[in-house]
C-alpha cells in the first residue's frame, strides 16, 4: 500500500495527476523485488523548510535536500502487513532540479521516488560500485515508467 501526503504548504501547487505519478513510480520500484506481503510505504511531499528540518534532525545537516528515506521495516502483528518506510520529498528542490535540468517536474518527482525507495530497498551510492548498481536500477525503472530521464542524484 502506498500512502501519499501533501503537506499544506505545497498543496496549492499540486497537480491532480501527481498522486498517480508518485504511486506508479513507487509501485514500479517495489516490483523489482519479490514480496511475501505487499509492502507499505508513505510518501510525504513537502517544501524546503520541511526537508531542512528533517535533514538537520536525522542527518545532522542544516540544509534542505531533495529526498530523504527513512527505513522502518516493521511487521504489523495484527494483520502481518510489512511497513517498509517513509520518503520525504521537497517540491521546492524538485522544481529547481527540473528547471536546471531542462526536464518536466513530473519526471523529477518520479526520479526522486525511485531513488528514495531504492534506498529503502538497501541501495546506496557511498562508493563507485554501489553508485553504479543504484544508477543502473534507477535507469531501468525510469525507462519502464516511460521516462528517458536518467539524471543521477548527487
Amino acid at each position: 500500500m502506498i500512502t501519499i501526503t501533501f503537506l499544506p504548504k505545497v498543496e496549492k501547487g499540486i497537480k491532480e495527476n501527481w498522486q498517480v505519478i508518485l504511486k506508479e513510480a513507487a509501485e514500479a520500484t517495489l516490483s523489482t523485488k519479490k514480496w511475501d506481503n505487499e509492502p507499505a510505504v508513505t510518501i510525504v511531499l513537502g517544501d524546503d523548510n520541511y526537508l531542512k528540518e528533517l535533514n538537520h534532525q536525522y542527518m545532522g545537516v542544516d540544509q534542505p535536500t531533495d529526498v530523504l528515506s527513512f527505513s522502518i521495516e516493521e511487521i504489523n502483528p495484527e494483520n502481518g502487513s510489512f511497513y517498509l518506510g517513509d520518503l520525504a520529498i521537497s517540491l521546492d528542490r524538485a522544481e529547481a532540479q527540473a528547471k536546471s535540468g531542462g526536464h518536466a517536474l513530473e519526471d523529477e518527482l518520479r526520479l526522486l521516488v525511485v531513488h528514495g525507495i531504492l534506498h529503502l530497498l538497501g541501495y546506496d551510492h557511498a562508493n563507485p560500485e554501489e553508485k553504479a548498481r543504484m544508477w543502473s536500477a534507477q535507469a531501468e525503472i525510469m525507462q519502464a515508467l516511460g521516462s528517458n530521464l536518467l539524471i543521477p542524484i548527487e
